[in-house]
């Protein structure tokens, strides 16, 4: 490719991040990512800091020589907290949430606009949400769910507010993805009767959803800007 799209992808360095890295590469995108630590190719940036998603931009921008032409937000955590933890634990630990799956992709989504609203290029966002912000999640990740049901609105508010201008928003919704982070869950859960709820009879592989991120960077219509793809082997249908 002469002249690749250069993509800032967050959260690339395991499980559904990995997958999008690896696709974006194999479709020849220039990228770079993000992870806890400085790496190859890899920028360190502890998303819980507040300064932390700005100052990624910055430096994502100088590794791309100045131009970054898509944003795919993909960090985020899940933590559980129960509603019957002191106020103290449970107010950190939605602080903690929403400032690494909410705010900081706010803070990077922001930045990304400015970026092609002053070079007046536009761009594309693609912000990996969860099945959780329509179902809900369970009764100890009330502010996992509100997180990415914050990403969901913010997604489609960007796509109304700058369609004109060539900006375009997207979100990812998966289910229960083959990660690391996955398989614990399904087996502190009951493996069995979580894949019942599941009429596809398995949970996603990291893979699948990064070709549809890939898709959304690269490919898809610009009329498609404000939706939202499901990933979730018809364990919620809208």
């Amino acid at each position: 490719m002469s002249n690749p799209v250069h993509i800032l992808v967050t959260g690339s360095t395991r499980g559904i991040g990995a997958a999008i890295s690896d696709t974006l590469t194999e479709r020849g995108a220039r990228f770079v990512g993000h992870g806890r630590a400085d790496g190859p190719g890899v920028l360190g940036a502890d998303l819980a800091d507040p300064a932390a998603a700005d100052a990624l931009w910055d430096r994502a921008l100088a590794a791309l020589d100045g131009r970054i032409d898509v944003l795919v937000n993909n960090a985020g955590v899940f933590e559980l907290i129960a509603a019957e933890a002191p106020l103290a634990e449970w107010q950190a630990a939605w602080g903690r949430t929403m400032q690494i799956n909410l705010q900081a992709s706010a803070d990077l989504c922001r930045r990304a606009v400015l970026h092609w609203r002053e070079r007046a290029t536009g761009g594309r966002i693609v912000n990996v949400a969860s099945r959780a912000a329509y179902r809900g999640d369970s009764p100890a990740h009330w502010h996992y769910a509100a997180s990415k049901a914050g990403m969901v609105a913010m997604t489609k508010s960007i796509a109304r507010g700058y369609a004109g201008e060539g900006i375009l928003a997207f979100g990812v919704c998966p289910g229960f993805t083959m990660t690391g982070m996955a398989e614990d869950y399904l087996s502190s859960r009951g493996g069995d009767k979580l894949l019942a709820d599941i009429p596809l009879g398995r949970v996603a592989q990291p893979e699948e959803v990064a070709n549809a991120v890939a898709y959304l960077a690269l490919e898809a219509p610009p009329s498609m800007t404000g939706a939202v793809i499901d990933i979730n082997g018809a364990s919620y249908v809208r």
